[in-house]
């Protein structure tokens, strides 16, 4: 099936469509005519079937990002459907990148720092696989814990993992620059316990605690909230613990 797809400078994008009949797609950079949009066709929800793609410069780097796919009962272009029950690092579409061999769609965007959704097909629409939310601890590293060698020394994140129902399958904080492997569970950055005794909470804020850890413990990192960092030590004799601890004092 071929397709001709225009885009005119007032920045309207006409389609003509293989009835004959003529298609006009949402305006895009209405409100700076001119502006170099990109128009492509790429499998995006990996079904077999080129997808219309239409990406309009935002500022020096962001992209805003449409997808359209063809509707064989309709006989045109709808947008692409997607799931976004999960909380994202970027609004909608920024500037995407595929992987056909783990069939994910990468969305990217910069404010301070680089950011990136990870999407992939489910039931014939997009979900929100892999999202990051920067971290807002203090700085961590000779304080409280010892962090292990890293592959970037930029910001840390928490990356998280959904289903497509949204649910949090996983979470685990390490490089924010880096994304992670979607063929691979989370690995989450290590780290060795500094002060001679760190108290392990049950939850951020609880009380008081009867369990905790000692100098040269080593743990996994895997969450933070309101100052508290998620951990996970792996007990030789009771195998793995998590517990909550406090990095604020």
């Amino acid at each position: 099936m071929l397709v001709k797809v225009v885009h005119h400078q007032d920045g309207d994008i006409q389609v003509h469509l293989p009835s004959g009949a003529k298609q006009h797609l949402a305006r895009a950079g209405s409100e700076s005519p001119g502006l170099e949009i990109e128009l492509s066709a790429l499998d995006v929800d990996f079904d077999g079937r080129l997808d219309l793609v239409v990406q309009v410069p935002v500022g020096m780097v962001n992209y805003s990002t449409a997808v359209y796919r063809f509707d064989l009962g309709l006989g045109e272009f709808v947008k692409m459907p997607v799931i976004r029950k999960a909380d994202r690092s970027c609004g909608e579409f920024g500037l995407i990148e595929l992987d056909s061999d783990q069939q994910v769609l990468r969305s990217r965007c910069r404010s301070s720092i680089w950011r990136t959704d990870v999407y992939r097909p489910s039931g014939g629409a997009l979900y929100l696989f892999r999202s990051e939310r920067m971290l807002t601890l203090p700085t961590l590293d000779g304080k409280v814990l010892s962090l292990e060698p890293r592959r970037f020394g930029g910001p840390l994140a928490v990356w998280s993992s959904h289903s497509p129902a949204a649910e949090i399958l996983e979470r685990a904080i390490n490089d924010g620059l880096s994304v992670p492997d979607n063929g691979r569970p989370l690995v989450p950055l290590a780290a060795r316990v500094v002060t001679m005794r760190l108290l392990l909470f049950d939850r951020p804020g609880a009380p008081s605690t009867q369990r905790y850890l000692v100098q040269g413990d080593r743990v996994e990192m895997l969450d933070e909230q309101d100052g508290w960092l998620q951990v996970r030590y792996r007990n030789p004799k009771r195998g793995a613990v998590t517990g909550w601890i406090n990095v604020n004092d």
